[in-house]
């Protein structure tokens, strides 16, 4: 198989410094090149100096790994600006209340956009520079009023980096067929069309998301995420072990682990190659 030939794409873990048992599985798998991009959550319990030291060095050792900013603007978690509104019991909204907030032109971007700044100056004061690229926890970046807050942000304090839009184009019968990447695809349209008329750079195409209240086979899911993905196309994934923080947090718990075993076991390398597709 000759280089050229290969498809080469972002496959990026979400939510470094939720809990310390995500943090060291997306270590391990950035350290064996499973990964080559991880977006780290400034707001998160787990992102202190340790931990972004000991991510540093995994990343340093890999061919090809971007870090980039998990901006995080749902609960349960806390904003960084004092002066953020809405909230619910001193915490960000859930993120069905954002997006039905936003839909109905209840939010102030500019309040978004202060958030976005401020949680960029954090990775900033944490990595000692920019982020390679900038995207959102639980897809918020993408939601109306959100996002035109969100680029202000990026387009000022991270001019350099790219953004994540979660769209991928596919043909709409597949997509009747998987609800949430339906929804992602149309927020999407108009996410590319304004980062486009800022001059912000994103990936070409998206794909990773599925039930995650459900058991899957999470190994037969990747080979679909692969199936015509163009060059730096991007598949969002979350490994991670679960611990008490992480069950305190968050409901997508048990699926991590199935992920990371998947990502570290030996039939992840041949799907891989089966679709001449590169992370390197």
């Amino acid at each position: 198989m000759k280089d050229d030939a290969l498809r080469r794409i972002w496959l990026c873990a979400d939510d470094y410094g939720l809990a310390e048992g995500v943090n060291r599985a997306i270590r391990e798998l950035i350290s064996r090149g499973r990964l080559n991009a991880t977006s780290v959550m400034v707001v998160g319990p787990a992102i202190g100096r340790a931990e972004i030291t000991a991510l540093q060095e995994a990343a340093a050792a890999s061919p090809r790994c971007a870090i980039g900013l998990h901006t995080t603007l749902t609960a349960p978690f806390r904003p960084l600006t004092m002066h953020f509104r809405p909230l619910d019991g001193g915490l960000f909204l859930p993120f069905p209340n954002l997006l039905r907030s936003g839909l109905l032109r209840r939010l102030e971007p500019e309040m978004i956009e202060d958030e976005v700044l401020a949680q960029l100056a954090a990775f900033k004061e944490l990595f000692g520079r920019a982020p390679d690229f900038v995207d959102g926890h639980q897809h918020a970046q993408l939601f109306p009023q959100v996002r035109d807050g969100f680029l202000r942000a990026v387009k000022e304090a991270a001019p350099a980096a790219w953004i994540r839009q979660c769209g991928r184009g596919r043909p709409l019968a597949k997509r009747l067929g998987a609800p949430k990447a339906l929804v992602l695809d149309m927020l999407s349209a108009q996410f590319r069309k304004r980062a486009a008329d800022a001059g912000i750079a994103f990936n070409p195409a998206f794909d990773g998301a599925y039930d995650f209240s459900k058991q899957s086979n999470f190994g037969a899911l990747m080979s679909e995420f692969l199936e015509g993905l163009p060059d730096d196309g991007l598949v969002m994934c979350h490994p991670g072990f679960v611990d008490e923080t992480l069950q305190s947090l968050d409901p997508l718990t048990t699926q991590r682990e199935a992920e990371h075993a998947y990502l570290a076991g030996d039939q992840f390398p041949a799907l891989l190659a089966a679709n001449k597709v590169t992370l390197s």
